[in-house]
């Protein structure tokens, strides 16, 4: 395709985003490479000077994984969230805050954008309650210092995404009795979206997609409605992991967000695919058919 005609593609989506709020979450092991990384900032910050208002949203489960092993620790997960007892959640805050995010915010300063990094606890950002024991094969498991929404606090953010800076958030929360507690990174990308009334939630991860086959790449569910949601996680299609990954997409579209995506980070520039042109990857979670 010549240039000329990729912008003439383009042209309608830059209309239909113009001034919107866009929550994007990236996770997983695509975290760990540069050159994805670099392709994911031009991205957002395309999006910035196009007139979309992104707000990222990070895990670093793989880091967080990598560095307990290297301190001698296993790292232990129930339904995909991660046990987190109080060694863990330094080791998560150290990892989360003082070395992704801040990654993160020197490649956005990096490509000519305006970086600000942020936890929940900033301005009580994110209020969480710690999450009450899972019931896995009869048996009551304790999380340990794993939270749940309770509450997210959007005005910080309003107020530097209408500066022109790009807010990026780690899923480090705050009880109302100043305790830290980590939360899923998914979780928090759907709430922040709920808060904002975020046109689109994007999830870039190293998967494809939904797959129809959880074995077979090739077969990736292209879009569903949140009242499949169930029926997939029953079926086995949806497990592990991504069960939160999808779960947050799904309350997201529930409660008000026009659509969720689940694509690819390991495509170059994935979000620009996505939103501005007419080929679309990965998977679409939407009440519109």
């Amino acid at each position: 395709m010549k240039k000329e005609q990729v912008l003439i593609e383009a042209l309608p989506y830059i209309r239909e985003f113009y001034d919107s709020i866009m929550v994007i979450k990236i996770g997983g092991s695509i975290m760990t490479n540069h050159d994805i990384l670099e392709n994911f900032i031009q991205d957002i910050i395309l999006l910035r000077y196009i007139g979309i208002h992104p707000v990222v949203v990070h895990g670093g489960g793989p880091e967080i994984s990598e560095t307990m092993k290297r301190l001698g620790k296993k790292a232990e997960f129930v339904a995909g969230l991660r046990v987190t007892d109080r060694e863990t959640l330094e080791i998560a805050r150290m990892v989360l805050l003082g070395n992704i995010n801040a990654e993160l915010v020197s490649l956005i300063g990096k490509h000519g954008g305006k970086g600000i990094g942020l936890s929940g606890k900033d301005g009580m950002l994110i209020v969480a309650r710690k999450k009450p024991p899972m019931n896995v094969n009869g048996e009551n498991v304790d999380l340990g210092y794993v939270g749940e929404v309770e509450e997210i606090n959007p005005e910080i953010l309003m107020i530097t995404a209408g500066k022109g800076y790009i807010p990026v958030i780690s899923p480090i929360a705050i009880d109302r009795d100043g305790n830290s507690l980590n939360v899923n990174a998914d979780t928090v990308a759907g709430a922040v979206a709920v808060a904002l009334r975020a046109k689109k939630l994007i999830s870039i991860t190293d998967v494809e997609g939904v797959r129809e086959d959880p074995d077979d790449p090739g077969r990736v569910i292209s879009q569903f409605s949140p009242s499949e949601f169930q029926r997939l996680v029953e079926r086995g299609i949806i497990k592990g992991g991504m069960i939160p990954k999808v779960e947050a997409c799904v309350r997201a579209v529930e409660r008000g967000v026009e659509k969720a995506h689940i694509i690819d980070g390991r495509i170059p520039h994935a979000i620009i695919l996505e939103l501005l042109t007419d080929a679309g990857i990965g998977t679409m979670i939407s009440n519109i058919t």
